[in-house]
């Protein structure tokens, strides 16, 4: 049984990852900046999967000395960290760059960038004190690089800041016991997608037939992501759900077969 660290799991994505791995067998520590998210979060999971393998503690990823406490939390709750998955994350409103404060900026980048350093750091270290383990991070709009989304500026240079950390770490622990690679889930229906168009009615209306055709519910991306991880024995790897061929023919075939994600 492998015990797996989610931050940012009291909703969302990552949520789903931790409700997916408890359903392959695994312990789940689970993660949010607030106590009680996080005890909202873990008790409908124990409501769902065996009680004693599931348990949450706080944890602000841009402070680093939190950071170490949810490993040493963990780690003393199950014994050790087999996988380590840094996905919290925030993101913004559809907005001009020059029309975000510069308290969004910050508080973005040191969640997305900051705080997936500082993950990273402590998951890395504690890896190599114990021999083994594995650690992912939650990549996104900005990671693959070539396409610009309007308005989403500072969420996407988070995310492209991101692409090279991973790049980075990979190549460092080449040859060593412990796993890194990055996880892109695609375009997935969460509360941080559909927040960026509050107070943008036709934007949405123009979105929304976006995603019928590209996205997809947590339910369905965070088990196939899961059960990637899980299988995977190699680092340096990425696990993308919406792939190339995937984006082709959902477009193809969009006038013949249509989806529903959002209503």
């Amino acid at each position: 049984m492998k015990t797996v660290v989610i931050t940012g799991s009291t909703r969302g994505i990552g949520y789903g990852l931790a409700d997916a791995f408890l359903g392959l067998g695994c312990s789940v520590v689970v993660s949010g900046r607030t106590q009680a998210a996080v005890d909202a979060a873990v008790a409908r999971l124990r409501a769902k999967h065996e009680a004693k393998r599931v348990c949450g503690f706080a944890c602000d990823v841009a402070d680093y000395a939190q950071v170490e406490g949810l490993w040493a939390a963990a780690q003393a709750h199950f014994g050790q960290i087999d996988i380590w998955i840094n996905n919290a994350g925030v993101g913004h409103g559809i907005s001009d760059f020059e029309k975000l404060a510069p308290e969004q900026m910050k508080t973005i980048v040191e969640t997305n960038v900051l705080g997936a350093m500082h993950g990273s750091r402590v998951a890395l270290a504690g890896m190599r004190a114990q021999g083994f383990g594995s650690l992912y991070n939650m990549e996104g709009l900005g990671s693959s690089g070539g396409r610009q989304v309007q308005g989403l500026s500072i969420y996407g240079t988070s995310k492209a800041a991101l692409r090279y950390l991973d790049d980075a770490l990979m190549l460092q622990t080449r040859g060593m016991p412990i796993i890194v690679g990055a996880l892109q889930p695609g375009m997935t229906v969460t509360d941080m997608l559909t927040r960026q168009y509050e107070g943008r009615p036709e934007d949405w209306e123009k979105f929304k037939r976006i995603l019928n055709i590209l996205a997809d519910r947590v339910e369905v991306v965070a088990p196939w992501l899961a059960q990637k991880v899980l299988a995977n024995t190699r680092g340096g790897v990425r696990f993308k759900f919406l792939s190339p061929g995937k984006i082709a023919w959902r477009f193809l075939t969009a006038p013949f077969a249509r989806r529903r994600v959002v209503d």
